[in-house]
C-alpha cells in the first residue's frame, strides 16, 4: 500500500491502557459540536474559511459490503494504532515514505494535533479503518486542492491480518464517495494514487476501483532513503456518478475475514 506520510513510531510511545467506550462517545461528541460550530461560522461569517474539511464521526460501509467503518483518529486511539504498527513493521517497510528533512519523530499528540489542523486549513486528512471496532488499517487524502483543481491524493495501508478481504478497495471508494460526493464533503473532483512499481497488492487495489493508469512520476516520493519513481493511477467524479462503491460492489464480492 502506498504510504500515508511520514509515521510517529512505535517505540516514541509509552503503552497506555486500551481506550474506552466511554471517552469515544465523549470524543465523538466533542467532534460533532465542533463541525456545527464550524457551519454556524461558516454560514455567519462568509469570509471564513470554506476548505476547512468538516470531519464526519464516521463512515460506514453500505449494506452488501465488508463491514468497515471510517473514523478520525484521536488521541486515545495511541495504544492500539501503536500495537497494529508494531505487528506490521515488515509488512509496511518497504513502502515506508519519510521526509528527508525531517528532524525528529513527532509523538502521537503532536501527530494528532497536526491532523486537526490540517482538516482546518483544508489540506488533508487521516481516517482509521475499522472492523469489527478494531483499527485494521488506515486511509489518508492529502495535497487537498480547491479552486479549479479540486483534488487530492490517497494513500492507505491494511494491517497483514485482515489483508486479502477487499478492505482497502472498499475504504479507497468510501473516501472517495465522500470527498466527491457528500453533501458535507470537499466535493472534489480528482483523486490520485500513486504506488511503487513493486507494491503488487497495492496494484490490485487500483485495479479493483478501476482507477485509470497515467504514467510514471520520476523521483516522485522519498522511500527508506531513496527517491523512488511512482506509477500514477487517477479516479475523477464522472468515473462513478451513482458512486464509486457501488460500481465496486456490482464488480466483486468481498468476504469478511472468521
Amino acid at each position: 500500500m502506498p504510504p500515508d506520510e511520514t509515521w510517529p513510531t512505535s517505540s516514541n510511545f509509552a503503552h497506555r491502557a486500551a481506550i474506552t467506550a466511554t471517552t469515544m462517545r465523549g470524543t465523538m461528541v466533542l467532534v460533532r459540536f465542533l463541525q456545527r460550530l464550524f457551519r454556524t461560522v461558516f454560514q455567519a461569517n462568509p469570509a471564513a474559511s470554506p476548505e476547512t474539511l468538516l470531519m464526519p464521526a464516521s463512515i460506514e460501509a453500505p449494506d452488501g459490503a465488508v463491514p468497515i467503518r471510517l473514523r478520525p483518529l484521536i488521541e486515545e486511539d495511541e495504544y492500539e494504532w501503536s500495537q497494529v504498527r508494531a505487528v506490521n513493521t515488515d509488512w509496511l517497510g518497504p513502502w515506508e515514505s519519510t521526509d528527508p528533512e525531517h528532524g525528529a519523530n513527532l509523538t502521537f499528540a503532536q501527530w494528532i494535533a497536526r491532523q486537526r489542523a490540517e482538516e482546518c486549513a483544508g489540506t488533508g486528512i487521516i481516517f482509521a479503518i475499522e472492523y469489527q471496532g478494531v483499527i485494521v488499517g488506515q486511509i489518508s487524502l492529502g495535497a487537498v486542492s480547491f479552486g479549479a483543481l479540486r483534488s487530492g491524493i490517497v494513500g492507505y495501508w491494511v494491517d497483514h491480518r485482515y489483508a486479502g478481504h477487499g478492505f482497502a478497495p472498499l475504504a479507497v471508494t468510501m473516501l472517495a464517495d465522500w470527498a466527491m460526493f457528500a453533501p458535507v464533503g470537499p466535493h472534489l473532483h480528482r483523486l490520485g494514487i500513486d504506488i511503487l512499481p513493486s507494491n503488487h497488492r497495492s496494484r490490485r487495489v487500483v485495479e479493483k476501483v478501476q482507477a485509470t493508469y497515467e504514467g510514471v512520476r520520476r523521483a516522485y516520493m522519498y522511500i527508506n532513503g531513496v527517491w523512488e519513481d511512482h506509477e500514477s493511477y487517477a479516479i475523477v467524479a464522472q468515473d462513478a456518478p451513482e458512486g464509486f462503491t457501488k460500481r465496486l460492489l456490482e464488480r466483486s464480492n468481498s468476504t469478511p475475514p472468521q
